[in-house]
């Protein structure tokens, strides 16, 4: 948990700016214990342009005890390519934590990465089960035009500073084809978006509860008008087979008891740099 602290600290220090924050660019805070299916993904020691490491992190959500659904672009190599892999030095997965400086729910080291085909989502397979915490169900009929999802995210502020607090809006769905959805925002006001490591976070219905899309890629934030989401609805039967009780692979396991034992207990300072997704842009680029 140290560690964690001072990379807050670390990136408070970084993107503070004047302006007071916004949230989610125009969210608010999640109830405590609200949407604990959603996921922070830490990635501590990505490899970064030019040499050295770098540290980031993605959103996502819990959709079986040890699986979490997350955008694809998350897990790139060195240049650039989408890999079925992880790419950190350690890559986390903090769930059922509505405040990111506490010491609530789950923190599971990611030992495997699935990619889906022709559309930007990915499976993120954990270490140990996560117990307690109920995954969110696949949507099993498909989004329209005008239907309302609600969006939960650990990303930027809308002033670029790092969330210290899940974050959460309204937005209403808009043009729909079978890869993507727009989603617009709705409220908390009509410029709510996804920022910066907003990556992957669940877009979904909240009555009945259902995971319709994660976030992709879209305009900087704050923004009015949409931003573009890989829907999961149509991809049950790949998530089911993926998901499908089996054991971990060696590696896998050899990977996770070594990174128990090297990973260090202070964060490195978290770089950013402009990209076309929501895991890597700052705020005024377009991801």
């Amino acid at each position: 948990m140290r560690g964690l602290f001072a990379l807050l600290a670390v990136l408070t220090t970084v993107f503070a700016a004047p302006q007071p924050a916004a949230a989610i660019a125009g969210g608010e805070d999640a109830r405590t214990g609200a949407y604990a299916f959603s996921v922070l993904l830490t990635m501590t020691g990505l490899p970064a342009d030019g040499g050295g490491t770098r540290d980031s992190s993605c959103s996502g959500a819990l959709i079986a005890p040890r699986w979490v659904i997350t955008a694809g672009h998350c897990f790139r190599d060195a240049s650039g390519d989408r890999v079925s892999r992880t790419v950190a030095e350690q890559t986390t997965a903090i769930i059922g934590r509505t405040d990111v400086q506490s010491d609530a729910g789950y923190e599971v080291t990611v030992v495997d990465v699935h990619q889906a085909d022709h559309t930007d989502v990915a499976l993120a397979e954990l270490a140990d089960p996560v117990t307690g915490i109920t995954p969110i169900p696949l949507a099993t009929a498909s989004p329209t035009g005008g239907e309302v999802l609600r969006l939960t995210g650990f990303g930027l502020l809308g002033d670029g500073t790092p969330a210290r607090r899940m974050q959460t809006g309204l937005f209403t769905v808009g043009h729909v084809d079978p890869v993507t959805l727009e989603a617009s925002g709705r409220s908390p006001r009509p410029d709510t978006s996804p920022c910066p490591h907003d990556s992957g976070g669940p877009y979904f219905r909240e009555k009945p509860l259902a995971l319709v899309a994660v976030v992709s890629t879209g305009p900087g934030c704050p923004h009015p008008g949409p931003d573009y989401s890989a829907r999961v609805d149509n991809l049950t039967d790949w998530i089911t087979d993926t998901t499908a009780d089996r054991p971990l692979p060696s590696y896998a396991l050899a990977a996770a008891a070594l990174l128990a034992v090297v990973l260090a207990a202070v964060s490195r300072p978290l770089l950013r740099t402009a990209g076309v997704d929501r895991g890597l842009s700052s705020p005024a680029a377009r991801r």
